[in-house]
Parts: C-alpha cells; structure tokens; sequence
C-alpha cells in the first residue's frame, strides 16, 4: 500500500515533458508567441492626438513596444534615453516639454530599432527613411513590416516542442538574426551621411 502510494505521488511529481523547467519555458515561449501574433503598437490614427509630458510618453511607449511587456526583457525607456536621442537629432525637440503624436511615431521605431542597431544607425535608417516624406506615412510602413516580421516568427515558435527542436529553432533564429543585422549595417554604409535636421 505505501509503495502504490509513493508510486502515484512520484507520477504526480514527475515532469510532462522531461525536465523541471519545461512549464515555465513553455509559459515563456507561448507568451512571446501570443505577443507577437496579437500585440501591436497604434494604428496611427489611434495615437493619443494630445501632447503628452515625459511620464505619460513613457508609460504610453510600454503600450507600443512588446518588448517592454514581456517579462524577463531588460528593454526599458528612460528620460535620459529620450533626451539623447533629441540630443542626438533622430527626434524632434519636445515643444514646451510636451510630446505629440510624431513624437510618439518615431519613438516607437526607435525603441525597436535600438534593439539592433546603435544609435547613430537607428538616426541614419530614419533619417533616409522620413527624407521627402512624413512621419505618419513612415509609421505606416514600419508598422505593416512589423506586423509582417512578427507574424512570421511567431510562426516558427512551438511551445511544445521538445528541448532538442526548441534548441534548433533557436540557433536558427540567431544565425537568421546575425545574417539579417549584418547585411542591415552593410547596407546601411551605402546610404550617403546628412546633417540631421535641427
């Protein structure tokens, strides 16, 4: 009788898919996916058409980059972050310490552009990006390639699969990853230097 008892509470205890960490890495992984199939920034013409002070940008960009959603990111927002890049010329000064809804279009690249890119890159992709054009057509375009390029990987993401698939899937994300930001920076080089506008 005890042995058929400790039988069933091991059972109980043992893991389902063969290791003490898989529901947690499957929390994880079917996280990130539901993220990246359903979470989006704004549509633009959703953006607040009010001007926002320092804190109400910052909480509002929590809203518009997943990456600040997800637990165990270290991506975040600072003032000081917002005031290099107006420093830096990659966004408009504030006006009168308030940040409207242009503010917010770039913000948004440039939080997930930084991810990749080093600061002075992130300002030469969107200077080249917004040259003869506005903003609001340039988050639109952002926005549709996003929305593409996290629908495809939230595609490749099983949250099921076994440690050796996850592994695969994984270095193949970061081979993917490497080869894309490489032939990113290399092209970036063939863009030609502007002054950034004031």
């Amino acid at each position: 009788m005890v042995d058929e008892i400790r039988e069933k509470i091991q059972c109980m205890q043992a893991p389902e898919k063969g290791g003490s960490g898989d529901a947690a890495a499957e929390d994880a992984a079917a996280e990130l996916k539901d993220k990246m199939e359903h979470s989006r920034p704004e549509q633009w013409d959703r953006i607040p058409d009010i001007d926002l002070y320092m804190d109400q940008l910052k909480s509002y960009m929590e809203r518009q980059h997943i990456g600040f959603e997800l637990s165990g990111t270290d991506e975040t927002l600072t003032s000081s972050m917002v005031n290099n890049y107006i420093k830096s010329g990659i966004m408009p000064r504030a006006k009168g310490k308030r940040y409207n809804r242009t503010h917010i279009g770039i913000l948004t690249a440039i939080c997930l552009l930084k991810q990749v890119l080093k600061v002075d890159e992130v300002g030469k992709l969107l200077g080249a990006c917004l040259k003869g054009r506005d903003v609001q057509s340039f988050y639109n375009d952002f926005s549709e390639i996003l929305d593409e390029e996290y629908g495809r990987t939230a595609e490749m993401i099983d949250p099921e699969a076994d440690a050796e698939e996850t592994m695969k899937q994984a270095l193949k994300m970061a081979v993917s990853g490497y080869a894309q930001i490489l032939a990113c920076k290399t092209l970036l080089k063939t863009i030609p230097d502007e002054e950034p506008e004031k």
